[in-house]
């Protein structure tokens, strides 16, 4: 065997590994589990900022059930995500209350809207966590 059809071998080997490991089932991202498992401590079940963990904290967390409310009837979601993997909050408060869950939300990438037509690569972890936090929001008051 020539070097050359070694390396061709090995390159076609390569390519069928990464073929198998592309066609490997990913496991289902789910955001009420998500929710449950990071979440739902502070902010409660039910997302109004009542959860056991908030006792005590130097500030109540947030009632996730307004952020629409609190837009205009808008539910900003990539502001959220922005929010729970701890980029909005960088320059303000760093995680110093609310902790930086980017580290946690991993997963295969989906494409997002950022705005202005900007697909963004994002962990389907986190979009479906977002998902999950706008099914929480209060119905608008009339």
């Amino acid at each position: 065997m020539t070097v050359r059809r070694g390396l061709l071998a090995l390159a076609g080997l390569g390519a069928a590994a990464f073929g198998l490991a592309a066609c490997e089932v990913q496991p289902q991202a789910n955001g009420a589990a998500l929710y449950h498992d990071y979440c739902a401590g502070c902010h409660g079940a039910s997302g109004r900022g009542d959860g056991p963990s908030a006792v005590g904290l130097a500030r109540k967390p947030a009632d996730l059930t307004q952020i629409a409310a609190k837009n205009g009837g808008v539910f900003p979601r990539v502001k959220v995500m922005s929010w729970i993997d701890g980029f909005t909050r960088a320059g303000k408060h760093g995680g110093e209350i609310m902790p930086v869950f980017d580290p946690l939300l991993t997963g295969p990438n989906v494409l997002v809207d950022t705005g202005g037509g900007v697909m963004t690569p994002t962990p389907i972890q986190l979009v479906v966590l977002a998902e999950y936090v706008e099914g929480l929001q209060a119905p608008a008051k009339k």
